[in-house]
């Protein structure tokens, strides 16, 4: 099966799984999708499944699950989208299997950018991720962002946007993966259920 095939099966098959994604475009939920927008590299040649895989793997996110697992998926996320706080619930149960890197974006609100700093920069990551998830889906607004954050901070949060842009992506969370079943890589934009994530990193 080739990479096209491949996520045209994956978009056939998780159709009924996704749930939404968030765009600055509409400022509404927008739908999610398997097929991204056009990407190229520098030098304006299109980006193959492996190019975005290796382009993910190089942005500044935090590690979470199985750190030996052989199979890593790379999930971008802004801190005040919802779907992505239920991205973040559903991964749980996998995480004993997957191992996952967030990488913060600063896409939806002015406070995007920040927060994700803060979450990046803390002690605990994973914890400060928690809080914020907990925040935006009780409709909190997310996590306090840090006033004081570092310059490099705040550059490695830019390089992540920019990243995401690269992916020709426009809406989170966007989930690059390689499916561990078959070895194919891809891209989803959108949440999914935990069944649906086991089933798109083949799990």
């Amino acid at each position: 099966m080739n990479r096209r095939k491949f996520a045209l099966a994956s978009g056939a098959s998780l159709a009924a799984l996704a749930l939404a994604a968030c765009s600055p475009k509409t400022e509404t939920p927008a739908v999610a999708s398997t097929a991204p927008a056009s990407a190229a590299n520098d030098s304006g040649a299109p980006l193959t499944p492996k190019d975005a895989y290796d382009l993910a793997s190089k942005a500044n996110g935090f590690t979470i699950g199985q750190m030996m697992a052989a199979n890593t998926v790379y999930v971008f996320f802004d801190p005040t989208c919802p779907h992505c706080a239920e991205l973040w619930g559903a991964s749980k149960p996998l995480l004993n299997k997957l191992k996952m890197v967030w990488i913060p974006v600063g896409l939806l609100r002015p406070s995007s950018g920040p927060q994700g700093g803060t979450i990046l920069s803390a002690a605990d990551p994973a914890k400060a991720m928690q809080e914020n998830e907990d925040s935006v889906l009780s409709r909190g607004g997310g996590i306090t962002a840090n006033p004081s954050l570092s310059e490099d901070t705040v550059a490695k949060v830019k390089a992540n946007t920019d990243t995401f842009s690269k992916l020709g992506a426009d809406s989170v969370p966007l989930i690059v993966f390689k499916n561990a079943k078959n070895g194919e890589f891809g891209q989803h934009a959108g949440a999914l259920d935990t069944a649906g994530l086991a089933a798109l990193t083949g799990i």
